[in-house]
């Protein structure tokens, strides 16, 4: 998982440490896809302390290899469908406004399950001590099942 986030060049690469303990830590909302042994990708998110019904998704990675697949939009309804059937009613995420791809990731993720998306300024430049991007705050909700789009392929 560090390595995909490293390799992405996008994403905010945590340490390797920060991985394995976000994968004992919160399994519940963590997707890692496999596919022929290698990992290709995964999901990252956590249930808020102070708001319990709300998955926030922290990252999304797919390794370059396996991209074009529909990789990450498998992984993505299947943390959905996995906290739709756990009474939790809705995912936030963070994205940076010249980051088409994911938003529109998200917004079909929206569609296929039946919910509304929202968006709303988070985190501006000056709030991040190393130049950061600024971050805007989606809201999808209510999230519903949707067909399990996850194939024995991307497990």
């Amino acid at each position: 998982m560090w390595q995909i986030a490293v390799d992405s060049q996008v994403l905010d690469a945590n340490s390797s440490y920060a991985y394995l303990l976000w994968c004992r830590d919160f399994q519940s909302t963590t997707v890692v896809a496999e596919i022929d042994g290698e990992i290709a990708g995964f999901v990252t998110g956590y249930l808020r302390p102070e708001a319990p019904e709300v998955v926030f998704v922290w990252q999304v990675a797919v390794d370059h290899a396996f991209r074009g697949r529909g990789i990450g939009v498998s992984m993505l309804d299947h943390l959905v469908n996995d906290a739709a059937e756990q009474g939790i009613s809705t995912l936030e995420t963070t994205v940076s406004p010249d980051n088409e791809a994911s938003v529109a990731m998200f917004a079909s993720l929206a569609r296929r399950h039946g919910a509304q998306m929202s968006r709303e300024s988070l985190f501006a430049p000056e709030d991040f001590p190393d130049g950061h991007e600024p971050e805007d705050l989606y809201r999808i909700s209510p999230l519903g099942r949707s067909g399990d789009h996850i194939t024995e392929d991307h497990r």
